[in-house]
């Protein structure tokens, strides 16, 4: 990672900026079933403290596990590929599942607590999304299904 040197918000604080390079992606993050997270902003890689920024790339005709993340926030652009976010609309008498298709240039919210899953149904490319997070670290809860569950008291 490059420390670039810069000026803070008008403190007189001399802060510094990093860029971060594809070639400093850490996998070291929580992680799925059926996809690969790599982090780039977090407090491991740069010191942040209410930040976790990163990517998510999904293979070729492959689903994720079904997970959630916890009290964490998620706003995701698609960059490529046409991945697909499951999850289950339970506001009804009967549960039903929801599928948002997607496409590059596409951003998608995710709640905090909500369990879904990220498909690929292309067979040919890879499905990859930049992931930003309200939580410093990124928070993976694996789950059986789609489900909700009670939150858990920490």
């Amino acid at each position: 990672m490059t420390a670039e040197h810069g000026r803070g918000g008008g403190d007189g604080v001399h802060r510094r900026l990093f860029r971060i390079t594809p070639a400093e992606l850490s996998a070291g993050t929580g992680q799925t079933s059926g996809m690969l997270r790599v982090a780039a902003i977090s407090g491991a890689s740069v010191g942040s403290d209410r930040l976790w920024m990163g990517q998510t790339h999904v293979a070729p005709g492959v689903d994720s596990g079904n997970h959630h993340h916890g009290e964490s926030e998620t706003g995701i652009y698609v960059v490529s590929g046409t991945p697909e976010f499951v999850f289950l609309d339970e506001d009804g008498e009967t549960p039903t599942e929801v599928r948002l298709r997607t496409a590059p240039g596409d951003y998608v919210y995710v709640p905090p607590w909500v369990p879904h899953r990220e498909e690929n149904p292309d067979p040919e490319n890879e499905a990859v999304v930049v992931i930003a997070r309200t939580t410093q670290e990124a928070i993976v809860v694996n789950v059986p299904d789609l489900r909700r569950r009670p939150r858990q008291a920490p």
